[in-house]
Formats: structure tokens, sequence, C-alpha cells
């Protein structure tokens, strides 16, 4: 192939030997880096704002309409982890996000997979945004403050790495 006439779009679309032989020596670059290992979720400042310790564990907060859905996994392997507690709490149709009543705790599924009904999340500060928290002693505490796309959403997705305490 003579390279002195080819511009980089060119060469990618080719598909010739050298062209492939490139971008398969590119893949491999970046697989090292994912067999490194799954991220920890970093705490949000300012997310524990309004936690409340010791929260319940409930089948859902107030009248419901609204989900908190997420995924918890561990870091460096990415395993999903059952069992562990995530509270959660917001400002909603129902109450503040200081209100005993607005916050709730709920379980991970084998599949680390966890959701919790709770009323529709309005925005506060500007913002439509809910909270959550792991708090359990096996892993580093996480606070999250996910904000919506938009306050006429229904569900809201925060995923956590949790690392090994």
């Amino acid at each position: 192939m003579d390279f002195k006439h080819q511009n980089r779009r060119k060469f990618l679309v080719t598909g010739s030997a050298a062209g492939a032989g490139l971008v398969a020596g590119v893949a491999g670059l970046v697989s090292p880096a994912r067999a490194a290992g799954l991220a920890p979720t970093p705490s949000m400042r300012g997310g524990s704002n309004n936690y409340r310790p010791g929260a319940p564990l409930v089948d859902k907060i107030g009248g419901g309409g609204f989900w908190m859905t997420g995924t918890v996994l561990r870091a460096g392997d990415g395993a999903p982890l059952e069992g562990i507690r995530i509270q959660v709490w917001a400002h909603t149709t129902e109450g503040h996000e200081r209100d005993v009543q607005s916050h709730g705790a709920t379980l991970t599924q084998a599949d680390g997979t966890f959701r919790l009904e709770m009323p529709q999340i309005v925005p506060a500060f500007g913002q439509p945004h809910g909270h959550l928290a792991c708090d359990v002693a096996e892993f580093e505490t996480v606070f999250m403050r996910p904000v919506m796309k938009r306050a006429s959403d229904t569900t809201l997705n925060a995923d956590f790495v949790l690392q090994p305490a």
C-alpha cells in the first residue's frame, strides 16, 4: 500500500491488510485497559444532603407512580452484588427531601438490580433529581444525585460500582 497518497479516512475504509493490522493493533491496546477492571463510582460531593442513616426497607415510598432503578456491581471484576441496601430520597409530589416519608431503602436482587417505586420527583432548586446512597459496611459509602432529563420522566436510573472497604 502506498501511504504517501492516503488520508486517514481512505486508509481505514480501504480494508487493506495494513489497515486491518492497524485496527487490530489499536484494539489490542484497548483490551488491557478493560482487563484492569471496572472503576468504582465516586461519591458525589454534597450528595448526602438530607441523608437519613438507617432509613427503613420499604416496598414503595408513598403512593408510587415513579420508579428509581439501577444496578450495583463490584469494582474490579464487575460482579453483580446481591442484598446491597440502597437508600432513596427525593423532593416529590408528596414531600420534600428532608421529610421522613420521602425516604426509603431497598435491596438488590441476585443480578445486582434494584427498583423502588416512589411518588413523582419534582424539581428542587431548578432540577428534578433523586438522591441515592449505598452505605453498607463491606463497601465504601457512595452518595449519588442523578438529574432527570425532563421533569415529566417517570423513571430515573442510577448505577453503582462499589469498592470493597
